[in-house]
């Protein structure tokens, strides 16, 4: 990756540390350009990984150099501490349970490379258009049994899915991203629950109406599944008892003809 090189002198404040919120602010600026097609999602990948290589503003001023400042959401990284930069993201645990209750994640916030979602009989909520990746690729790892899990991305980011479900579902937007941008993969088991992951922009949400009936529609599912799974259980019931009395019968019916 060719970036611009800029000279710096040996007092100047270019050779300052960086901080972690300095980081963090240029890899929120350069999502936005991937988002903005700025920039390829080759380029945002090499650029997030010199992000977090970086030690002082002379390597962090080059990443951004070739972007617009005016039209960027995110102000310009500054060599002068004459403004208070955005705080780094909340340091909160890997782990979340929901166990008949609701966890929520949103915000700013640190992605770890893994990320444990365990749900028992409750609802967990996943909000990433504000989160911080701290690497190309990051994993959710669900565990859920008679619960759900709301999932919300921003443009610009892939999400796929190799959760194992039994009598369970988990509905994806549609993938129009390329395959090369950053990418969050979810992973586990899904029994008697429903995962659902969106991509909005932030800002745009969801009414309480719309939820609550998505919330009802997928109750209404998995209770019609699991009387549909407790019919076929009967019936397999019904043909094996069937078959049983059948080959009795034919059995006195033979010891009547060897008489």
């Amino acid at each position: 990756m060719n970036l611009p090189e800029q000279p710096s002198e040996p007092d100047s404040p270019a050779r300052m540390r960086a901080s972690d919120a300095d980081r963090d602010q240029v890899a929120d600026r350069l999502r936005e350009a991937l988002a903005e097609g700025r920039i390829t999602p080759e380029e945002h990948a090499e650029r997030i990984d010199a992000v977090y290589r970086a030690k002082t503003y002379a390597d962090l001023e080059p990443l951004l150099a070739d972007l617009p400042s005016e039209q960027a959401p995110l102000p310009k990284v500054r060599l002068h501490k004459d403004e208070a930069p955005l705080p780094p993201p909340a340091s909160q645990s890997s782990n979340l349970v929901a166990v008949f209750s609701g966890v929520t994640r949103k915000g700013r916030w640190l992605v770890e490379p893994t990320t444990n979602v365990s749900c028992v009989f409750g609802g967990v909520e996943l909000d990433f258009r504000q989160a911080v990746l701290s690497r190309g690729e990051v994993t959710v790892n669900i565990s859920c049994l008679f619960g759900g899990v709301d999932i919300t991305v921003p443009p610009g980011v892939r999400v796929t899915s190799s959760v194992a479900s039994v009598f369970a579902g988990t509905e994806l937007p549609d993938d129009v991203i390329d395959p090369e941008a950053p990418l969050i993969r979810l992973t586990g088991m899904n029994i008697f629950g429903g995962i659902n992951v969106s991509r909005r922009e932030l800002g745009e949400g969801r009414s309480r109406r719309d939820r609550h009936r998505e919330r009802h529609r997928r109750r209404l599912e998995r209770i019609e599944e699991r009387h549909e799974h407790i019919l076929d259980r009967h019936t397999d019931m019904h043909r094996r008892r069937d078959e049983r009395r059948d080959r009795l019968r034919d059995l006195r019916d033979e010891r009547r003809r060897h008489r």
